[in-house]
């Protein structure tokens, strides 16, 4: 039984896509740095284990993934899903909403391929997901930081797939478009309207049709699949 690991991994995308990976017989743990009895509540209706720490933490990281390993298995699946949001057009900016959805959502990414990139050369089989989003394909007003965080994760996904490939680990990117999660259900509901006025398909994604397309991902029989990206966007952003 393969063992995954996904940040985020209590709500939205995270949480459907632990429950989908479950339910195909991985062996699931999922990371958390948020509300600890909405992630106890997950693990108990779920029986998913749930592990605690910042992802914007290199030492936490290193430290987190060593647990997984040591109580769950190596680590041969990483789906790379924390992620932040801290809007404001750059004139209004400050150094602080930049830096931490940068350091959440990019070098996240970063910490936790790092942490388990080693182990997964060794055993010469890994499978990277790691989540992107519609915006930093296109961009959005009021972003600047977090598209800038999610484009950035499209180039690091296409150099560690150059870097993995002979090694028998394949990194993807997965870029969703607007979901219904807790995050975008925060948007206000004229702006939230306008949204999904902008959408083909005329609604939001539910976070289980982004968990499917991260489950063939994953799949062992994907081996051919690597540095690239899989837009989910409704329609929204065709490139």
């Amino acid at each position: 039984m393969r063992t995954a690991l996904i940040t985020g991994g209590v709500s939205g995308i995270g949480a459907a896509t632990a429950k989908l990976l479950k339910k195909s017989g991985y062996s699931v743990v999922a990371n958390y740095f948020g509300n600890d009895a909405d992630a106890e509540a997950f693990a108990k209706q779920t029986q998913i284990p749930v592990r605690r720490w910042d992802v914007a933490d290199f030492a936490a990281c290193q430290e987190g993934a060593a647990a997984v390993a040591r109580e769950s298995g190596p680590i041969d699946i990483l789906i790379n899903n924390a992620g932040i949001v801290r809007d404001g057009t750059l004139h209004k900016m400050t150094p602080e909403q930049w830096r931490s959805v940068i350091d959440v959502d990019l070098g996240g990414c970063f910490n936790m391929c790092r942490a388990v990139i080693e182990g997964m050369r060794e055993r010469r089989f890994g499978r990277i997901v790691n989540i992107s989003s519609v915006n930093g394909l296109s961009g959005q007003f009021g972003q600047t930081n977090y598209a800038a965080a999610k484009a950035g994760i499209i180039g690091f996904t296409k150099s560690l797939a150059f870097e993995s490939a002979a090694r028998g680990i394949t990194v993807n990117a997965v870029a969703p478009g607007y979901t219904d999660t807790g995050m975008v259900r925060a948007v206000p509901p004229k702006i939230l309207a306008n949204i999904v006025a902008g959408v083909p398909v005329g609604r939001l994604a539910k976070p289980e049709e982004i968990a499917r397309c991260i489950l063939f991902l994953v799949d062992d029989d994907s081996g051919f699949i690597t540095g690239a990206t899989l837009s989910v966007n409704g329609g929204k952003y065709m490139a």
